[in-house]
């Protein structure tokens, strides 16, 4: 599920939906020179024949957060972008001991909306993933990486780098593809983010299309300890936008003193 590289703290990256670890390669070497950083593989990211069908039943959400924690080691810091900020934060909530630390990245408690919650995807947006990704999944997955560069200062550059990425790497398998659009639809996070006290630290692109700047805000005031740092002209993935701000944002938050 995970591979390891570099020494240090230990920080984990879990990607987001339809791309896989391959998606942090810009930031890698520069978190590898302080951190032992893992890159994780959330399941059918990286399919062998050994993964079974592809057309299977999806995997449970906490199921998937708890194989998560239990992939890697004691007292990792948790960097999930998008999608896995929301397995980031469930981890957090069924082991809070195992993490010093969380990173959200262009996340949120609530991906779909809500009648008491607009700062969100409508179910269209879904609706319309789920029933193309079906039909066309490479297609889909590039039309996901032009929307998530939207509103981003190098939207060009960063959408050419993904989609040549996304060309030669191994496609998910669409269970996984089906399962994390279901855990978007379904999973609130909202009622249970005060019980979150494992120190946070929240990194959000201002033009965000997916996950609007007002759900970071959000996280800030209800998580229990939670700073956020806003890219300025970046849109949902700021890592890609700023690597070098972005790696020294993570340096600094791996390498602080944690209060026991």
């Amino acid at each position: 599920m995970s591979t390891a590289i570099g020494s240090g703290p230990d920080l984990a990256l879990v990607h987001g939906w339809g791309l896989g670890s391959w998606v942090w390669q810009s930031v890698l070497d520069r978190l590898s020179q302080n951190c032992r950083v893992h890159l994780v593989d959330l399941p059918g990211y990286n399919p062998s024949p050994a993964d079974g069908d592809p057309h299977g039943a999806l995997p449970d959400f906490a199921a998937t957060a708890q194989a998560l924690l239990d992939a890697l080691p004691e007292r990792v810091t948790l960097c999930g972008w998008s999608l896995g900020g929301l397995l980031a934060m469930r981890a957090a909530l069924l082991a809070p001991e195992r993490l010093s630390g969380l990173v959200l990245v262009g996340s949120t408690p609530c991906f779909m909306q809500r009648s008491d919650w607009l700062t969100a995807q409508t179910p269209a947006l879904l609706d319309g993933f789920s029933a193309s990704v079906e039909a066309q999944p490479q297609q889909t997955l590039q039309r996901f990486i032009a929307l998530l560069s939207q509103g981003d200062a190098r939207a060009r550059a960063i959408t050419r780098t993904l989609v040549a990425s996304l060309r030669e790497a191994p496609q998910p398998d669409g269970n996984a593809l089906r399962s994390g659009l279901e855990w978007l639809r379904a999973v609130d996070l909202r009622p249970r983010l005060p019980t979150i006290a494992t120190r946070s630290l929240l990194i959000h692109g201002r033009e965000d299309p997916l996950n609007p700047v007002a759900a970071a805000a959000y996280l800030q005031q209800h998580l229990a300890n939670a700073q956020l740092e806003i890219f300025d002209t970046a849109g949902h993935a700021p890592f890609l936008a700023n690597p070098d701000r972005f790696a020294r944002l993570l340096d600094d938050f791996c390498h602080a003193p944690v209060t026991p």
